[in-house]
């Protein structure tokens, strides 16, 4: 991917250290991604809610990047593609460290595993 790339903005900042829906509703999440467009952090396919592709489909933001430490990958969802590089955005680039997955660790269910999509 070229540094300058439509439907990325590396000087946004993320929306925050968790899916911004699953905070509001005091819900849980299994992965985050981060809208590279906008800053939306919100929860992946596996999670109950999979905020991040509603935010796909109710914005059109095509990209988004992983929110895990040390992952840095990219997805188009237009175009159903990863990429393994790609630019890189505003500070932070991941959840805190010390946030589990699931998290947030006091709103996981203990039976999480049964609940995966």
């Amino acid at each position: 991917m070229s540094e300058q790339i439509q439907g990325i903005d590396p000087a946004v900042a993320p929306s925050g250290p968790g899916c911004v829906e699953c905070d509001a509703a005091q819900g849980w999440w299994v992965h985050l991604r981060r809208c590279a467009q906008c800053g939306h952090v919100g929860c992946c396919d596996s999670s109950p809610s999979r905020h991040a592709t509603a935010h796909y489909r109710s914005t059109g933001h095509p990209f988004v990047q992983s929110y895990e430490p040390g992952e840095d990958w990219y997805w188009n969802y237009a175009t159903g593609e990863m990429y393994g590089e790609g630019p890189e955005l505003a500070a932070p680039t991941h959840h805190p460290a010390d946030q589990p997955v699931p998290g947030p660790r006091d709103r996981v269910p203990a039976d999480w595993r049964s609940r995966l999509n």
